[in-house]
């Protein structure tokens, strides 16, 4: 029988621009999801609209706890439920309906017929499998015999019994397996055997002698204010009184006219505009597109979508002469990888961590994520000129200033897109020549610390890959002259979200001004990956802090996630205060990769950064010949040169192959019981710090 839920949910609409309050039922075998305006309509059968499942996707919000969407159909569907457990209910019910509809769906696109053999290799399997089950339940047997305490050998009697019910199970469904099989032989249209599964598109009427399964819901619900209406507190019935024909499935998703709730304009907007600039990268992965199957079997890969912001990169040719310039992917929608990417969402869920998820290779990013952390320092000359202002408060905003002048350097294309996850013991190396030192880039050069090859009136950038489970990057950055270091780690962890992909960035990082011995310490916004099966582009979100234990200052900021219902995107929003004062003495707020404001408490405003019209400096980084085996560049080479000239399976292979030396060399290590020993840097507490910083070697020279 078809497995029916119902009760109340709120849902927004559009013209009424609120929530209402509205009954839905839920058809696990019709792929539908209805709704009627109270649960009096519902019995009469006055159904108010509803949503078709098949090739649907359900989206949250890592930030809201109650709401969630359901996009198909061109439209997105927004709803809100009493509360985070009731969301869960209603979008784990929702999920195994749409993969049900959904993987039909697949399979009739692409063409697939079983055939008999297909058949006669899953029946081997399940045979196969049932031996397995058969053999251990002997084990039982061994167990009990050799078990001594009572209370011990009832539990292994109770799960003998259980899986002895199993057994016979599987070899009642064995037997009907084949009889079905040897029925298809004889019917002269065997050829068509995909016409003996029942179809998707009809409710299927439950058999009386068999039991009914239902899953109900809480009927009771907290309404928004103004709605008007108040949900029931009455225990569900079972909902036998639906009475929908196998025609009641329309071919769309609809609502009735005067009471649209789907977010049409913002979708819209999004799915048709193949060409809009998108200000930093998203989320995505190495997949090869003629063997998706067969990759995503690869438990075990390394990649993941644990990156989020994805800034960009300008190298100058003096050095490497990496092509930087990003292939934005014109002319290569995500529209025209649908398939693959639905594939995909197939298999994952809601809140699943996405460490070992494999992504398609058409959204990959031609560079590591170490190289990637590079960019904070896009802009050196703010970061140099922390330690030139006197005064500690203007300090702190200069602090400020750089952070948030960080985010914005991405690329300017039309897709969204994500670095290679950097292997254990991988590393980066550049460094920035400052205005007016052009010509000291090759003389006065550091013979300790990082980058000898330098000068000291560079900005020096280092990173390396320091841990793998969990995934931990670790950078360094310093000026000698300037006498300004940086030192932070990042462990990047995400989350699978529907129409999103959520990365929280764990971590800090920590300026260090030596000529007033002080420390700033700062951690990193969460980003998100948005609208995955249009055009993806990239948001912050969430509450950042920047303090100074030495002089008490502190600034407290805010990037803010675009809310569905009206809001701009980017927003960020920032205050300053006085050492133990809950009063700002400024206030920062525009669009982090735009223009920002500053306000302070006097009244007196200006423009705080505008990143449009702030030229990034390119980092230098050294020739392949010259860099070490595992520098980013060199070492990931191959794959980006292949994806260059578009050859994905190449590319995939050469991925291939290095996820497989690194399991190689953990084998190795394991057996020989060693450790993994970094090379830059060491652990300290919680935090990973550089093993040389300058205030180290310049405490040395003091002594």
């Amino acid at each position: 029988m078809a497995s029916i839920m119902e009760g109340p949910l709120s849902k927004w609409t559009n013209v009424m621009k609120g929530w209402q309050y509205r009954w839905f039922v839920l058809d696990y075998n019709a792929g539908l999801l209805s709704y009627y305006t109270s649960k009096d309509k519902m019995m009469r059968g006055s159904r108010r609209g509803c949503v078709r499942l098949r090739g649907a996707v359900i989206g949250i919000d890592d930030e809201d706890d109650s709401t969630f969407t359901i996009t198909v159909d061109q439209k997105t569907f927004h709803f809100q439920a009493r509360d985070a457990d009731e969301r869960e209910k209603w979008i784990h019910a929702l999920e195994e309906t749409i993969l049900r509809h959904t993987l039909s769906l697949q399979g009739l696109e692409a063409g697939f017929v079983p055939t008999i053999q297909d058949f006669d290799k899953k029946l081997a399997e399940s045979d196969a499998y049932l031996q397995i089950l058969i053999d251990q339940l002997k084990l039982f047997d061994d167990k009990l015999q050799s078990c001594k305490d009572e209370e011990q050998r009832k539990k292994i009697e109770i799960l003998k019994e259980t899986t002895c019910s199993m057994v016979e199970s599987i070899k009642h469904c064995i037997v009907l397996l084949q009889i079905a099989k040897d029925q298809s032989n004889e019917d002269k249209h065997a050829d068509d055997f995909i016409s003996t599964i029942n179809p998707v598109d009809v409710l299927y009427l439950p058999n009386p002698l068999e039991p009914s399964v239902i899953s109900t819901m809480p009927t009771q619900t907290v309404l928004p204010a103004g709605s008007g209406q108040s949900a029931p507190s009455s225990s569900l019935t079972t909902p036998s009184h639906v009475n929908l024909s196998p025609n009641t499935v329309p071919d769309f998703s609809y609502s009735s006219s005067e009471d649209e709730f789907y977010d049409a304009d913002e979708f819209y907007q999004s799915s048709t505009s193949p060409k809009r600039c998108i200000d930093s990268s998203g989320s995505a992965d190495v997949l090869t597109h003629s063997s998706t199957a067969n990759s995503l079997k690869r438990p075990d890969t390394t990649e993941s979508l644990d990156s989020s912001i994805s800034n960009g990169t300008n190298d100058a040719d003096l050095f490497d002469p990496h092509d930087d310039k990003e292939d934005d992917g014109e002319g290569e929608s995500v529209e025209e990888h649908k398939s693959v990417i639905m594939h995909l969402l197939s298999q994952v869920r809601l809140g699943m961590d996405l460490t070992k998820v494999v992504l398609p290779t058409f959204i990959l990013e031609k560079r590591s994520l170490l190289e990637m952390y590079a960019d904070f320092f896009a802009h050196p000359d703010l970061f140099v000129s922390i330690g030139e202002h006197k005064d500690p408060k203007d300090r702190m905003v200069q602090v400020v200033k750089w952070y948030l002048s960080a985010f914005h350097a991405g690329r300017k294309g039309s897709v969204a897109k994500k670095p290679y996850n950097p292997i254990l013991g991988e590393m980066f190396q550049c460094h920035w020549v400052l205005e007016g030192t052009e010509n000291d880039e090759i003389s006065d050069p550091i013979s300790d610390g990082p980058l000898p090859w330098a000068s000291k009136n560079n900005v020096k950038f280092l990173a390396e890959q320091v841990s793998h489970h969990p995934p931990i990057s670790a950078f360094y950055a310093e000026c000698y002259n300037k006498r300004i270091q940086f030192n932070a780690h990042i462990w990047t962890k995400s989350k699978f979200l529907g129409m999103s992909i959520g990365v929280h960035n764990i971590g800090q990082g920590c300026v260090t001004c030596l000529d007033y011995d002080e420390h700033y310490i700062l951690n990193f916004p969460n980003g998100y990956g948005r609208s995955i099966l249009t055009v993806p582009w990239v948001e912050l979100g969430g509450e950042c802090n920047i303090s100074c234990s030495k002089t008490g200052y502190s600034a407290c900021i805010n990037f803010h996630t675009k809310p569905f219902y009206g809001g701009k995107k980017h927003r960020v929003t920032a205050e300053i205060f006085y050492p133990n004062d809950k009063k700002a003495f400024c206030s920062i707020e525009g669009e982090w990769n735009g223009v920002m404001d500053i306000k302070y408490a006097t009244g007196e405003s200006a423009v705080f950064i505008d990143t449009k019209k702030m030229p990034m400096v390119k980092k230098k980084v050294r020739k392949l010949e010259d860099q070490e085996e595992y520098e980013s560049r060199r070492l990931w080479k191959d794959v980006t040169n292949n994806l260059k000239i578009r050859d994905i399976d190449a590319a995939t292979e050469a991925k291939h192959r290095l996820e497989e030396r690194q399991r190689a060399e953990a084998r190795e290590r394991k057996e020989a019981e060693l450790q993994w020993e970094t090379r830059l840097f060491h652990e300290d507490g919680e935090c990973w710090v550089y093993d040389e910083p300058l205030l180290k070697r310049m405490a040395a020279v003091k002594h």
